[in-house]
């Protein structure tokens, strides 16, 4: 059997304020196309299929076309609720949906009951799908005193490995647990949402320990913490920070033994970063920056002044620039940089808001409005995950 570990597809993202829909459709026809040519017959969504609580229509559309499109060719989909999902929304009519080969997972009470798919000479593979846990939101439901994101997985792992161990006493079975989290070990980029601040939100590897397989989602750089726990990463890259990720996802053997192999997979896309730095008349005349010329493109100028019209002018070789900043050789101080590089750089909504602040004011938020704008920025953010 072939199972393959997707997450954080985040469909309805733009980037820099151009839409992405069209190099989600792209990539979603390669992972198709996959699931046809590998006879995969179980596709893992790991979180984040949205990019927001409340999508727009085309992409729900969007995303109705692939499922569809992924169970004719064959495949089971198990699909997680991330942060950027709203959990009640997703999980609409996922009874109904289980019936056509599509298992949502939204709720706590889903944790213990797994997706169970069947392997040669009687053993099954238990795929057990956690939603993202807002530790405050279900710390009461998992009998949790004192809620972290550590707390309440290990509270969620606890009835997965109490009704793991009732199905293995019963015959064999191989498990893969989904998680939507930052494990411990993992290397973050500038796209992901914060899921707490001061190192709360990273549940440690050990965590995980005992299952056959761990396919996590939230992180968007495709990695390897241990042989058997793995971030697939995002299908797509969502920010400059990406821009050297090799993107994808894994794709699994399983046999009547259990886990056979772990290979990576990607798809091609025409949604490309570069990332460019030098003199603006070198960057434009520099045979070495073609593979740019169809990119989106973040350029940093290092010439000694500003050089005139430069966005344009970098615009009529490389037409999808959309970051711009200026670091000249030679200067003291603080570099100059614009307010798109500025967004770019920030890596949490509070980030945005500040540095929102300190463009327009030419000073960031005191204390008082920071704490302010967390304050309210929390609200939200529970808000849109409990909605």
């Amino acid at each position: 059997m072939k199972i393959l570990h997707t997450s954080d597809w985040h469909l309805g993202r733009s980037f820099h304020g151009v839409g992405m829909l069209a190099a989600q459709a792209e990539w979603l026809d390669g992972l198709v196309a996959t699931v046809v040519q590998e006879r995969v017959e179980a596709v893992l969504v790991a979180g984040d299929v949205y990019d927001r609580a409340l999508p727009a229509v085309d992409v729900v559309d969007l995303l109705d076309r692939t499922l569809v499109r992924l169970t004719e060719a064959g495949a089971q989909v198990v699909i997680s609720s991330g942060n950027h999902d709203s959990a009640v929304r997703l999980g609409f009519a996922a009874s109904l949906l289980e019936r056509g080969g599509v298992h949502l997972r939204t709720r706590v009470a889903q944790i213990g009951s797994p997706v169970l798919l069947p392997l040669a000479g009687g053993a099954r593979v238990a795929v057990y799908a956690l939603p993202y846990l807002e530790p405050r939101l279900v710390a009461e439901s998992l009998g949790v005193a004192s809620p972290t994101h550590g707390s309440v997985t290990e509270a969620a792992l606890a009835l997965v490995r109490a009704d793991l161990a009732e199905r293995r006493a019963a015959g064999t079975v191989h498990s893969v647990v989904m998680a939507h989290t930052f494990a411990g070990g993992g290397a973050a980029s500038d796209s992901e949402r914060a899921l707490s601040v001061g190192g709360l939100d990273v549940v440690p590897l050990a965590a995980f320990d005992g299952f056959d397989y761990v396919a996590l989602g939230h992180l968007h750089g495709r990695q390897e913490l241990s042989p058997s726990i793995r971030y697939s990463g995002s299908p797509l890259a969502y920010s400059f920070s990406e821009a050297r990720q090799a993107k994808g996802g894994w794709m699994l053997d399983v046999g009547p033994a259990g886990i056979e192999a772990v290979e990576p997979v990607g798809w091609p896309t025409r949604h490309r970063l570069a990332v460019l730095r030098g003199a603006l008349d070198d960057l434009l005349s520099g045979v070495e920056h073609g593979h740019a010329e169809d990119a989106y493109c973040h350029v940093t100028l290092t010439d000694a002044e500003r050089p005139v019209r430069a966005m344009e002018r970098l615009r009529e070789r490389f037409p999808l620039t959309v970051g711009l900043a200026f670091e000249p050789e030679g200067a003291t101080g603080r570099p100059e940089a614009s307010y798109s590089s500025k967004l770019a750089a920030a890596t949490s909504d509070l980030g945005v808001c500040c540095g929102f602040l300190d463009h327009v004011r030419q000073r960031g938020p005191s204390e008082e409005e920071s704490a302010a704008l967390d304050e309210i920025l929390e609200v939200v953010r529970l808000a849109e995950v409990s909605s």
